[in-house]
């Protein structure tokens, strides 16, 4: 999910065996002519003693006739056939796929578009109807802040600015970027050296907003680096290091661990003991999720086919939900061509995630505050209203009375006036 996180830093936002050799083949030598010997070279010779050129018996003159050729040989007497130093030879034309061959290619790409089109199809009927009067904010609403608020760049001007965006809105949560972990789970405190001064100053300009220290890294799931989940030692490291920023004033911790595949147990025991820490601290845990399957198993083909499952079981998504007081969908990067596909698709995932979140749990659905053009992410398709549209769709179809619901928006530093305005009207304010 993390792009950078306004300065850098690690983020954390699938011949044939060769022919047994041919048994030899006895060479039939011509017989020599009538009153001729075989010469040295294994030629009959003509009458003369002369071998003729090509073995052929020749006339009295000595030249070879086509009369007389050897019994084995049964070549035209005028062998018209073109010979590879022919000028006039034509190479013949490629041979076409047989019909068979062109069917079984069409069968193919049907079996595998038809699928996608009736997905696609699905999604624009899911963007469809009317949304449920009340589905609007409930005051739970987060936002995710980059490094510059804990690493000396910003200021209380800043502050004061921020606070005026914020005020009149849903916003309770600010993830600020205290990270990223190293991979051995550890965390310098040079990284978040300001978060004291942010914390308090926060407080004072927006009384009840909590201020989460937004912890993230690499996983090595899918490449030798990273940070490794399995290792007990690097799972100790990364709880001392929740203790460590819960120490220096931080009111919550936010993870955001990826790729982080479906079924993971390593994570879930991470969870267990980080939730012993943070309620020792009456502190909130919070993490960012990945996408719902929109089809059952599609994590699993996807793995098979690009080696990133990038999505999660539904069943392990709840398994997170439970273990957690706060989650966070990143329902962005989601491939989607345009803002109704998105549209339809947010719906979807907001319908998956509110089925297996528990009543005591915050569900959040992420907003994209941000404009890129790359693989997975179109930014004239993933935009605010159409995933506005889609969260309040999806709740008014689920639970549209659900209290610990609301929406994440990311990020800050790549927000534009237009996102923040389809945030209040849509949203906060929706007509």
């Amino acid at each position: 999910m993390e792009r950078g996180t306004e300065e850098g830093g690690r983020g954390a936002g699938a011949g044939t065996a060769p022919e047994a050799d041919a048994a030899p083949r006895t060479e039939q030598q011509p017989p020599p002519t009538a009153g001729g010997r075989p010469d040295d070279d294994g030629r009959p010779a003509d009458d003369d003693g002369r071998p003729t050129d090509d073995g052929r018996p020749a006339d009295d003159d000595g030249r070879p006739t086509d009369g007389d050729r050897p019994a084995h040989d049964d070549r035209p007497a005028h062998d018209d056939r073109p010979t590879d130093d022919d000028p006039d030879r034509q190479t013949p034309p490629p041979r076409r796929p047989s019909r068979l061959v062109r069917r079984t290619v069409l069968a193919l790409v049907l079996v595998l578009l038809l699928p996608l089109l009736a997905a696609e199809a699905a999604l624009r009927v899911n963007y469809a109807g009317e949304t449920a009067d009340g589905t609007s904010t409930r005051g739970r609403d987060a936002l995710w802040l980059g490094h510059a608020w804990v690493d000396g760049r910003k200021t209380d001007a800043d502050v004061a600015a921020l606070a005026r965006r914020l005020r009149g809105t849903g916003v309770r949560d600010l993830y600020v970027h205290a990270g990223p972990l190293e991979h051995d789970g550890t965390l310098p405190p040079s990284a978040y050296r300001n978060a004291p001064w942010l914390v308090g100053a926060v407080h004072r300009a927006l009384p009840g907003v909590r201020v989460q220290a937004w912890l993230g890294d690499v996983l090595a799931t899918e490449s030798p680096d990273g940070l490794r989940l399995e290792r007990a030692a690097t799972r100790a490291a990364v709880v001392a290091s929740t203790r460590a920023v819960l120490a220096a004033g931080f009111d919550g911790v936010h993870f955001d661990l990826e790729p982080l595949h479906s079924g993971d147990r390593n994570y879930l025991g991470l969870l267990d003991d980080l939730r012993a820490v943070t309620r020792a601290h009456h502190a909130p845990l919070s993490v960012a999720a990945h996408q719902i399957d929109p089809l059952p198993g599609f994590h699993s083909v996807w793995g098979a086919l690009t080696n990133h499952p990038k999505w999660w079981s539904q069943a392990y998504f709840g398994e997170v939900a439970r273990r957690v007081d706060q989650i966070a969908v990143m329902s962005y990067d989601t491939m989607q061509p345009l803002p109704s596909l998105y549209g339809g698709y947010v719906a979807q995932q907001t319908s998956l995630a509110l089925e297996v979140t528990p009543a005591g749990t915050d569900l959040l659905m992420g907003l994209p505050f941000f404009h890129e053009n790359r693989f997975g992410h179109w930014a004239h398709a993933e935009t605010v209203p159409a995933a506005v549209r889609g969260v309040r769709l999806g709740l008014s179809r689920t639970d549209r009375d659900r209290a610990r619901f609301g929406v994440a928006l990311y990020v800050d530093f790549a927000a534009t006036e237009d996102d923040w305005a389809a945030y209040r009207d849509g949203w906060v304010r929706p007509s």
